[in-house]
């Protein structure tokens, strides 16, 4: 019997070790060899039960089963680096090829470039990353030179004895700071709760997200600078989205600093619907006066393809109240949407609040989408919005002045 045993071991080692140690199993397999042994032995007595003899079939299948995972856990190992590998290679080609690649890739980065849908997609991706580089490259070539400009002016200071001024200009820097803080911290106890909408992630792609986050990195820096300021809830916020990476990368360690209020739920959980007002672009209804008592939503979102009615419909499905700002009202509109940027609204909402005066909110719009202020009739800045319109299409001054001696000669007639 010990002879058939010492055979069987042989045999285990031989055979099915060999194959584990080349598909990289590293479980220990004689506890088994000894399980088996010792079935044998009992198959080999005459008061063997059924359940025992049953032993040796859940044992193939365990070994089949583990063996089964360990190959597709090494073969999915092995394809993964595969497509990266293949990604640095066609990163190379197209360096050679003298496109715009960027020099660095992370391996993130690497995996969103594989995931791209086509060519097309992959070289815009490609383009964006290097751009990104380029700046980073500048800035820190800028920075270089303002702290080689601050050390030959911190040496002429030491020269000249104009140290206390430096001192003071710091010290007042530093007090400010604290100020904004306790106004910020004063907010989020007192101030008027603004909302930002996280929930348009699937709508936008990875470039946008990025400047989307940028926006409400300069938004939330101008509201803590502010006399009143608002306090800022960040609503349908999740941990493992693309926005928690970016303001990861933008706050690095304050991010868990900022006197701010983030969660996962709904604006509509957190506030009563009657107070919360949309405002979006695309709402049939104009805002007209600034209501300290409501609590305004503004979506997070930068679509370079404008899609209108995306925050409209949302604000729709809730059941919510929505508003444009009057820009046709005050403002001779040019061309082109009236989609303002995060950190705009939240300057023109800011100043809104402060003073109440549209003219001084709106002159944080773009002044290359409007012409001026709105001082005349509507029925007068239509007719000269529609003359300006017809010069830039490229008219000839001609037809111009033909179309309004007619229209003189007809006022003379009826007169």
């Amino acid at each position: 019997m010990q002879s058939a045993n010492m055979l069987l071991k042989k045999i285990v080692r031989s055979s099915v070790l060999s194959f584990a140690a080349q598909h990289g199993m590293k479980k220990d397999l004689f506890p088994l060899s000894r399980t088996l042994s010792l079935s044998l032995c009992l198959k080999q007595d005459n008061s063997c039960s059924p359940s025992e003899k049953l032993d040796l079939d859940a044992w193939k299948k365990v070994m089949k089963s583990g063996l089964q995972g360990e190959v597709s856990e090494t073969v999915s190992e092995r394809k993964e680096p595969a497509t990266l590998a293949a990604g640095r290679e066609m990163l190379e080609m197209w360096r050679l090829a003298g496109r715009s690649v960027p020099e660095n890739i992370t391996e993130e980065q690497l995996k969103t470039l594989m995931e791209c849908t086509s060519k097309s997609a992959q070289k815009k991706y490609l383009k964006y990353l290097h751009l990104k580089e380029l700046h980073k490259k500048n800035d820190k070539r800028k920075m270089e030179e303002k702290k080689e400009r601050r050390l030959e002016a911190q040496e002429q200071a030491s020269e000249t004895g104009v140290t206390k001024k430096n001192s003071f200009i710091c010290l007042w820097a530093s007090c400010m700071d604290k100020v904004c803080n306790w106004r910020a911290a004063q907010s989020m106890v007192f101030g008027q709760p603004l909302v930002f909408d996280m929930s348009f992630e699937k709508d936008m792609s990875v470039r946008e997200v990025a400047n989307t986050v940028r926006q409400i990195v300069l938004s939330e820096s101008a509201n803590r600078r502010s006399i009143d300021p608002f306090h800022i809830h960040f609503c349908n916020f999740k941990d493992d989205s693309l926005y928690h990476k970016e303001f990861t990368k933008h706050y690095r360690e304050a991010w868990g600093k900022l006197l701010i209020t983030v969660t996962d739920q709904c604006y509509t959980e957190v506030f009563p619907k009657d107070k919360l007002i949309y405002l979006t672009a695309d709402s049939p209804k104009v805002m007209k006066t600034f209501d300290h008592n409501k609590i305004y939503i503004v979506g997070s979102m930068v679509d370079r393809n404008i899609k209108t009615g995306v925050s409209l419909a949302r604000a729709k499905r809730l059941g919510l109240e929505t508003a444009a700002l009057p820009l046709e009202k005050y403002l001779l509109w040019n061309t082109g949407a009236k989609n303002l940027t995060l950190d705009q609204m939240m300057h023109i909402l800011l100043t809104l609040k402060d003073t109440g005066d549209w003219q001084k909110a709106l002159e944080f719009v773009p002044k290359r989408k409007y012409c001026g202020f709105v001082n005349k009739p509507v029925h007068e800045l239509k007719k000269t919005l529609s003359l300006i319109n017809t010069l830039k299409l490229g008219k000839r001054q001609e037809e111009v002045q033909k179309q309004f001696a007619k229209n003189y000669s007809k006022k003379q007639t009826q007169k």
